[in-house]
This record gives C-alpha cells, structure tokens and sequence, in this order.
C-alpha cells in the first residue's frame, strides 16, 4: 500500500469526499497542503479575509446544498474564520473548516502563530478535532463530512500541526463509520405521528410555522403537500423563506419581529401551532408567555434538545421533516378551516405591508420589488443583515427554497457579500445579487478582487442610506433620536469603488433611473456595484418592540 504525507491524504479523502472548491488563503504550517491542492482537481477560491472564506463556504452549502468547506493557517488565520463558524453554527449550515497548526511539539508553548482554534471553536462547532497522528487524518475528515452533513447540520473544525501534513503513512479510507453515541434519528416515531394526525383533524384555526428546517431537509415539496391537502396557512422564519411559495393563498407571510401583521395575528389566535424544522428563537416568539397562548403545538425537528427548550410543546415528533411529512400527509384530511382562512384573508387585505409607492424619493423597498420584477423571482439572494435583510424577507417573494442567503441567528454584518460568492461558485449559471446596506457591505468589501478576479457576475445592490440603518431606526423609535455612532454620511462613492476593484459601478439618484439599472447590471457580464441613494430615514414596519407580544405590533413610524 502507497505511503502518503499527511497533506497528500487530506487532499485525497476531501476528493472522495466529493470536494470540488475550497475558499481560503494560504500561511506558513499549510503551505505543504496548498502545494498538493495547486495539483488536484479541487479548484481553491483565494478570498481576501479568512472571514471571508468561512461565509463563501456557507453561501456555497446553502445554496447547494453540500458541504462547503474552507481553509486557513494557523493563529490569526484560524481565528478570522470564528465569525463565519458561529454564523454557519447558528443557522445549522454544514462546513468544514480545516485550520493549520504550529506543529504538536510546539503546542502549548505560545508558539509563533499558535492558537487553540479547537477550544476557541468548541461552543460554536457540531464537533472539532485536533488531529495529532497522521493515521488518524483519514478517519477523521471521513467522520467530520459525516457529522458536518447529518442530523441537525452544522460546522465542524479539523486542527492540522504542521508535522501532521508532512508525516507519512499508508493511505486508507475508510468506507464506512461507526460513532460511538451519535446516530440521528431520522424516522418520527409512528404514535406521534399518529396523535399530531389526530390533532390536526380537530383543529379549527391551525397554523404551520416553518423554518431553516424544511430547507436542510428538502422538505419544501413535502411541505407544500402536507399544507394543501389540510388547506393549513403558512407562515415561515427568514431561513425557511422560499420552503413555502410566496405566491401561494395558504402563505400568510413572515412572523415574528419584522413579520406581517397576519401572520402574527394567525399565531396569536390559533388553536393548534404546527412548528416544522424551527427554533422558536426569540425573534419569532416575542413575549414567550404570550406566545400563540391557546393553541396545542406540535414539534417536527430533527434535533431532541430543541424540542421545548423555549416554548413547552404538546406533541414532540423527532426526526426528519421530509420523511415525517410524507407519514403524515396520507393520514390528514383537509381541515374545518373555511371560516378560519376568511379571517386570515381579511387580516392580509386590511394590514398589507407596504410603504409609500407615491415618494419621489427611491424607497428602499421600491428597489426590492424592482430586483424581484426584474429577476422574475428566480435570482438567489443573499442579504447582509439589518434593515437590508428584512426589506428583502418583506418585499422579494420567494417562491423556491435556497434562493436566499441570509445571517439568521448570528446577525452578521458582512456575510452577504461572501455568501453570494459561495453561492455563485456554487451554481455559475445562476443569477446571484447580494442586497446590501451601507454599512454592512464595507466589512467585507475587499471581497469585489475576488469576485473581479474569478468573472463571477455577482450583483450588489446597496440600499444605501448612510446609517447604520437599523441602529438608526432602534435610537429613532427607542432612544429619543439621538444617532449615537450610527450616521455614516462620510461612506464612499460606491460606484468609485466599484471601479477601483475592476468591477462596474452604477450610482443611482431617482426614482425613475433605478430598473434600468438593474436590468443594466443584469446585462453586464462581471460584478457590478449598484449603490442606490435610498429614504434615509426610512423604517422596517412592521414592528414587535423588544419584549413585547407579537401582536403588539407597530405599524406606522
């Protein structure tokens, strides 16, 4: 049998692991792997910032629905990919994050570029190995893409030392893993099943709350299913936008914080919630002990411990959403709901979210509806975070799951514009835009060289409105209007620096001037910065304040 160094078995195990990309940049204890990768049939993305990398691997996962991986050196390098860990951890994205490491002898010493990215990464990652004998490198990545991928999905961190990658031994891969305590349950449990049919069947006013879950699982279908035949309305999270057509009379909208007035209204009011693949984190649940507070719950979820960790549940079903919902879409039959979905129909006709389409101004969310016209709600969207990202969960319907890209849990400034490039590596036929804010595109920004260097045809449309938009609205409603550290009039000419980068930049001021420019960026080959001088003062409504009931909504500024 071939003896191999340890870099040369990395790079193999991720080829039989079916990797086609990896982002990230090079540094001193990984230059033996980059060495065997300059070779193998992996095409490396060389971002800008490790930061960077880690977000491109996200975009890429979620969009294509793999696993994306990324790569650092050790120290600063490992370090810089944290943000993008906690993000993917959050939202239960899976990636592999291989970082470098001084060599095992060195460690513990405050060796030159030596940080402890495993005990760092712990809280924040699925699993994370130190790999510190090269006959374990192959078991390892084989383990990390297993945990990576299954169950609830999320990051795991492989730590390689330095005399890992070059150390030398016979090169086998395993075929197929046993781990010890970790075997997620994929099928729901037929008496639950059974009970939630039950349910269901007495329910006059039920509502499907669904999330990031339906997604992971390529659910969508199911879902669509399962709602139809029960004549069940539909309300998703921000990460299980797109699991449910927008399009469609069950959809009720967004919940939560930022959601529609009837979609938190149906919550409030019903008699049975059916949460599928989703959290009930606390920008959906508002006040908890207000909390859809006369209706039984049902919990379809993959992972047990999110099973009434923040809202008790009466009927817990664990396992897969896909393979749940196709057990229980035979045994339900269309629900008592007529007089319920007239309720519903006339909240969405008397609290439509909207703005003023008459301002001579360009409202941020006229440039929302214009990219959806203009893209024909196809595009795959990714958002920066902020007001930015609500506009765009709002405004751009989303008929089709992983066209959106977004930080949900984590709230990550920066993503976005990463995230599109991941995604765009990941599906180069696809149209992609990044719909970005002032503040949040400036954090990763330096990204634009890579996407010049790569031709990917990125768009990014700045809804600029020289703030710190949602910090803005919070100090406008909250703090009296005094704009502590949020103004950002000196920003750059966006377009300028656009074309410093080599890309086109496209400076928009009217009102009349803004589809054409969009439908001029889609025309453009290359990535093109769109920088649209938006209604500065401009605000997310609907609104639930911080610790109110979702029904408490704010409608008007």
């Amino acid at each position: 049998m071939k003896r191999m160094s340890g870099a040369e078995i990395l790079v193999e195990s991720l080829c039989k692991e079916g990797v086609d990309t990896i982002f990230g940049i090079p540094g001193g204890v990984v230059l033996g792997i980059f060495d065997k990768l300059f070779d193998s049939p992996i095409r490396v993305v060389l971002t800008r910032h490790e930061q960077a990398a880690a977000h491109a691997a996200d975009g890429y996962a979620r969009t294509s629905g793999r696993v994306g991986v990324c790569m650092s050196t050790s120290g600063p390098g490992a370090t810089n990919l944290v943000t993008g860990i906690a993000t993917a951890y959050m939202d239960s994205i899976p990636i592999v994050a291989l970082t470098g490491q001084v060599g095992t002898s060195a460690i513990g010493s405050d060796a030159f570029q030596e940080a402890d990215i495993t005990g760092i990464t712990r809280p924040i990652t699925k699993h994370n190995y130190l790999v510190k004998d090269v006959r374990d490198l192959a078991r390892v990545i084989k383990e990390a893409f297993h945990i990576a991928a299954t169950g609830r999905p999320g990051p795991v961190v492989v730590d390689l030392p330095k005399d890992v990658t070059t150390d030398e031994t016979e090169f086998k891969y395993p075929k197929t893993l046993e781990l010890r305590g970790y075997k997620p349950k994929y099928e729901g449990h037929p008496r639950q099943i059974k009970r939630a049919a039950e349910r269901i069947a007495k329910a006059e006013r039920p509502v499907i709350y669904a999330g990031g879950g339906v997604i992971g699982s390529d659910a969508a279908r199911e879902l669509r299913e399962f709602a139809r035949k029960a004549q069940i309305p539909v309300t998703l999270t921000l990460l299980g936008l797109g699991g449910f057509p927008a399009s469609d009379s069950l959809f009720m909208g967004m919940l939560g914080m930022h959601g529609t007035k009837c979609a938190n209204s149906a919550v409030s009011g019903c008699d049975l919630l059916i949460a599928i693949g989703a959290r009930f984190d606390d920008r959906i649940t508002g006040k908890v002990d207000k909390f859809a507070p006369g209706a039984g719950i049902i919990h379809i979820d993959i992972d047990p411990s999110a099973i009434s960790k923040n809202v008790a549940v009466d009927i817990p079903i664990v396992g897969d959403v896909k393979d749940i919902l196709s057990k229980l879409t035979p045994l339900v039959k269309k629900c008592k709901t007529r007089e319920w979905m007239k309720q519903i129909d006339a909240w969405k006709s008397e609290f439509p979210t909207t703005y003023d389409k008459k301002a001579k101004t360009i409202k941020p969310q006229y440039v929302v509806e214009q990219i959806h016209e203009a893209t024909k709600g196809k595009a795959i969207i990714a958002t920066e975070v902020g007001q930015n990202q609500m506009w765009t969960a709002q405004f751009y319907g989303f008929d089709h799951p992983r066209r959106l890209l977004s930080s949900g849990g984590l709230g990550t400034m920066g993503y976005g514009f990463p995230a599109a490039i991941g995604a765009q590596v990941a599906c180069p036929d696809k149209l992609v835009f990044d719909i970005a804010g002032d503040g949040s595109i400036q954090m990763n920004i330096q990204e634009l060289t890579t996407a010049v260097r790569l031709k990917l045809p990125i768009k990014i449309a700045i809804l600029n409105n020289r703030f710190l938009g949602m910090i803005r609205q919070w100090q406008k409603m909250f703090y009296g209007g005094r704009y502590s550290s949020s103004c950002l009039a000196d920003n750059p000419d966006f377009a300028k620096v656009a074309e410093a980068f080599g890309a086109k930049g496209i400076k928009v001021t009217k009102k009349r001037d803004v589809r054409p420019a969009i439908d001029e960026a889609i025309k453009t080959p290359g990535p093109v910065v769109l920088d649209f001088m938006v209604d500065r003062e401009e605000n997310v409504l609907p609104m639930v304040p911080a610790g109110a009931a979702i029904d408490q909504m704010i409608m008007e500024a």
